[in-house]
């Protein structure tokens, strides 16, 4: 089973939470971190890398003498990666989204294929805990098939999945093909707008969803009002303690600083399962 944690905007806890369910699973559990722009999975479950590769996306290289300047590669590209100036056309490698388009109308043959570094993939034990994630490249702005990459890792086992903030391409490509999402959000304005964005997603994914609360006693009661009007399941609500934020601050996982918590996280695993 493959369990998606996510939240409509950073800050709520989800790696948090994410890191804490993992480390609660009973039996062989895989943690994946697709959060490639900023994954921080690594500094609370601590796993030592066995192995490390780079991984690249295939680009476009156009040949000048073979091409014709038919336009045709750059007519097909909705990215504007290829563009022409008089009789100079151009590749823009930052903007290609490798979807092999222009490869396929070429009919002079005038396209090559080259390679960009995206980002690097790592993966390890953090204990019996089998880790693996991705580190995007500084500056690249395509991290979408890094995803994929770290994705493809995936194992029979139970798989937690640390999704990006946010409900933009990253995020769908993360929770694509899982079996379940949980979305980790918190009592504010911020949180419950961006929480209904994060929904309507999902919905038109038709992904199986709950709500986790974090420091649900600060703010209002109109997510968890929200959530009961649209039927949409309260799994657990996790209180504001200054142990927590001291043991976040040190790198300790929410059950590592309070293990009272330990109970209902596995409650929480085995709900969702």
């Amino acid at each position: 089973m493959q369990i998606a944690i996510a939240s409509g905007k950073g800050g709520t806890g989800k790696t948090s939470v994410a890191t804490s369910l993992a480390l609660c699973a009973d039996g062989a559990v895989q943690f994946l971190d697709c959060d490639v722009e900023e994954p921080n999975g690594h500094i609370f479950l601590k796993p030592e890398f066995s192995t490390s590769r780079i991984h690249t996306t295939v680009i476009p290289h156009i040949n000048d003498d073979h091409c014709s300047l038919c336009g045709k590669c750059r007519n097909i590209c909705r990215f504007n990666a290829i563009t022409m100036f008089g009789e100079t056309i151009m590749v823009f490698s930052e903007l290609c989204h490798s979807c092999n388009g222009c490869f396929l109308v070429c009919e002079d043959n005038a396209i090559a294929r080259d390679t960009r570094e995206i980002g690097v993939i790592e993966s390890g034990y953090a204990g019996s805990i089998d880790f693996v994630h991705g580190r995007v490249r500084i500056g690249e702005a395509m991290g979408v098939s890094l995803i994929k990459e770290v994705k493809k890792m995936a194992g029979e086992s139970l798989v937690i999945i640390d999704a990006p903030p946010g409900t933009s391409c990253p995020f769908v490509e993360t929770v694509r093909g899982v079996d379940y999402v949980i979305l980790v959000t918190e009592p504010t304005p911020f949180g419950l707008y961006d929480l209904k964005l994060t929904v309507q997603v999902l919905r038109d994914l038709n992904i199986p969803h709950g709500v986790v609360i974090n420091r649900s006693d600060y703010g209002d009661h109109r997510v968890e009002e929200w959530c009961t009007h649209g039927h949409i399941p309260v799994l657990m609500k996790i209180p504001f303690q200054r142990s927590l934020a001291e043991g976040y601050a040190r790198g300790e996982t929410l059950v590592e600083s309070l293990p009272e918590l330990l109970q209902p996280m596995q409650d929480l695993l085995q709900e969702v399962m």
